[in-house]
């Protein structure tokens, strides 16, 4: 029993010794170039030195610069309707009337009532003259002058009175003309024309939303707040914004105007609002976009393509190229990177070549042979021109 035991447990190492050479063997290509074989053929590209914009990423979502539900301020019949569902309307245009014969009564009674009281005013203020003059004379006492006097002022308020009223009525009056406040686009109307409308209504008329300017509000975790406030106080900062299933298009451009005044102690994470001219209207109220925040420009950073840096136990390295036969294992410091580019902070001097293909081949001083690059599947095919007749091809 201990016999077999014993030769059970030596089985098992030399298993697992196996299993460990044959899983850590060199590639037959980078062995045999080690051995001064043929050369691994790779594709390699120049390391870059040019200005790089660092961007943050986040999620955001559209809305209107202005969005305004236009409802009515008085009551009545609502007798018609000036707009088509989803018309550009400017700051001003008239959007409804509503009935407006009770309250032109209400203002001409108003006016009357006040002509009325001008000219008991009027008539008051002679006697008072003539009051005053008995009074020089001895003709009348002082008293019933200055009860006059006193008529005279209580019906200069009375009207002083009946101009409010007329105000007031001339208010009422012009709420039954409803114009829009904003320039924008108008959504689904709610009510038609011949309805009866109130002003205690929650539904309203319908919606006006401004979409020339529009703006974008997103989210930022609060360790990126430093750099965005860094980027404001440099003279603004750019915010680019992509609607979703729209990647590959060109991007909205726009600038951040609004940083929240407190981050979210549940999220982390702080608001921000940027705005954007929207010319082509392109950003649509309540839609999702990507959105990208200019933080800082890197000036003369080393860049390479993303697939150049490989991982290691030590850290980030990439295989350099040297004299165009043989590859340096090189251990460098990276720095911000994205989907096109990735700034080499250390290790990496601008013109150096590096492999951005065939690297899992490669050990340290293995020969290789650089390729050209292959063009994409979509890139046109040259093609000779048709020779002229009488020209040989």
């Amino acid at each position: 029993m201990r016999r077999a035991l014993i030769l059970i447990v030596v089985l098992l190492g030399l298993g697992g010794g196996g299993y460990y050479w044959w899983t850590t063997r060199p590639a037959p290509a980078a062995a045999a170039a080690a051995r001064g074989g043929n050369p691994i053929p790779v594709v390699a590209a120049l390391a870059e030195s040019r200005d790089v914009p660092i961007y943050l990423d986040g999620l955001g979502t559209v809305q209107a610069s202005a969005n305004v539900l236009i409802k009515p301020m008085v009551d009545g019949k609502l007798m018609e309707v000036d707009f088509r569902e989803g018309q550009d309307v400017k700051a001003g245009d008239v959007l409804a009337r509503i009935d407006p014969r009770s309250y032109q009564a209400a203002f001409d009674q108003a006016v009357a009532k006040k002509r009325q009281d001008e000219a008991t005013l009027a008539n008051a203020r002679v006697d008072l003259v003539r009051y005053q003059k008995l009074v020089a004379t001895a003709y009348t006492s002082a008293q019933q002058a200055d009860t006059q006097k006193a008529l005279v002022a209580q019906l200069e308020a009375q009207v002083a009175q009946d101009q409010a009223a007329i105000d007031s009525a001339a208010t009422q009056l012009s709420f039954t003309t409803i114009a829009s406040p904003v320039a924008g686009r108008t959504g689904v109307r709610v009510v038609d024309a011949g309805n009866i409308v109130h002003a205690a209504d929650a539904t309203g008329l319908v919606t006006v939303a401004t979409l020339k300017p529009i703006d974008v509000l997103f989210t930022l975790p609060q360790q990126a707040l430093g750099a965005v406030q860094r980027a404001m106080a440099a003279g603004g900062a750019e915010v680019l914004a992509i609607p979703q299933g729209e990647e590959g298009g060109a991007p909205e451009h726009g600038v951040l105007t609004v940083v929240d005044n407190q981050v979210d102690p549940t999220t982390g994470t702080v608001k921000l609002k940027a705005s954007f001219a929207n010319d082509r209207l392109r950003l649509w109220p309540g839609a999702f976009v990507t959105v990208r925040l200019r933080a800082e420009t890197r000036h003369d950073a080393v860049v390479v393509p993303p697939v150049a840096v490989q991982r290691g136990p030590k850290g980030p390295y990439l295989f350099v190229v040297v004299d165009g036969k043989t590859v340096s294992r090189r251990t460098v410091t990276v720095g911000p990177e994205d989907v096109s580019a990735t700034i080499i902070a250390e290790g990496l001097q601008p013109g150096e070549q590096v492999v951005v293909d065939g690297a899992a081949r490669l050990s340290d001083n293995s020969k290789v042979t650089v390729l050209p690059p292959t063009p994409p599947a979509d890139a046109p095919v040259a093609r000779k021109a048709p020779a002229r007749p009488g020209t040989p091809g």
